[in-house]
């Protein structure tokens, strides 16, 4: 992976951590739940170059950024973003989100069309409906004993966290250079599993906003996911996101799995120039044998 340059910005009150590579047209990355800001650098910095800056953010609580009370919010981490991507001077940004980070992606989209070129989602969770995340992580913060079931759960997430860190990558295997690289041990500690469950207790009254707000959302949308997504079910929240969202383009990637952006880079790239980024993809990452479907 390229180098990349960290820095953190103060955002809300709370300080922001942020990674940039690259140059050109800015693409400003949001990762999904159980991962890091390292999600978007190694699936995508090397696709993006030369033609883009890619800068991508730790959400509140993840990584090396700070949480607090509220931060839990989709909405919530949209305007924190927004903030330090003003502060950055960041000019008309394509906006890229994976699984939450695309809640919190196009919540952004909604609150501040004029400020982005466009939007990509990845596999994004779009709609309220029960899940694993809620069941694992929710209790964990809630207020009182979350902090003693979260540090109870200790011996117990050591056992679980590798098994759903491959099993988010299936049916593909995870890629040799993120097993290498992405730092498992930040996005398994305490804190972290903690802002997990914060995003997990706000999944019902934020994607309920979400979903009643799609139809006045006034920016590009590419909506790409994999088939044989089992995170992220593609009827019930990508296909029906592009197709509530006005203009919005559902790409189908056959055969892929939640973290589709490791391996159909070259959709990404393609995606992001749709919606106001540079010049599409020339190195057609993608395999040859797998054609991508535009729903």
């Amino acid at each position: 992976m390229q180098h990349n340059r960290r820095f953190a910005i103060v955002a809300g009150g709370l300080s922001l951590n942020y990674a940039r590579i690259g140059a050109g047209h800015p693409v400003v990355f949001i990762h999904g739940a159980l991962t890091t800001l390292d999600d978007g650098l190694i699936a995508l910095a090397e696709a993006l170059a030369p033609g883009h800056e890619l800068i991508a953010f730790d959400r509140p609580g993840h990584g090396d950024s700070q949480a607090d009370g509220g931060s839990g919010s989709a909405w919530r981490q949209a305007r924190l973003i927004h903030e330090a991507v003003q502060a950055l001077g960041l000019e008309r940004p394509a906006l890229v989100g994976h699984s939450f980070g695309g809640s919190v992606a196009t919540a952004y989209a909604m609150l501040f069309p004029d400020d982005i070129s466009g939007c990509v989602a990845i596999a994004p969770i779009a709609f309220p409906e029960p899940r694993l995340e809620q069941m694992m992580f929710g209790s964990r913060a809630v207020a009182g004993f979350g902090e003693l079931t979260n540090a109870m759960a200790a011996p117990v997430d050591a056992l679980i966290l590798p098994l759903l860190w491959h099993a988010m990558f299936l049916p593909q295997a995870m890629p040799t250079g993120f097993a290498a690289e992405f730092p498992f041990a930040q996005a398994g500690r305490r804190s972290q599993l903690r802002a997990d469950g914060q995003d997990a207790l706000n999944m019902a009254v934020d994607l309920t906003r979400s979903a009643l707000s799609y139809a006045g959302a006034r920016v590009p949308l590419k909506v790409l996911q994999g088939d044989r997504d089992a995170v992220v079910n593609p009827l019930v929240h990508g296909r029906r996101l592009a197709a509530l969202w006005p203009g919005g383009e559902f790409i189908n990637l056959p055969g892929l799995g939640h973290m589709a952006h490791h391996f159909a880079q070259d959709a990404v790239v393609d995606a992001i120039a749709a919606v106001g980024g540079a010049a599409p993809s020339t190195s057609r990452r993608t395999s040859p044998s797998r054609k991508l479907a535009v729903a």
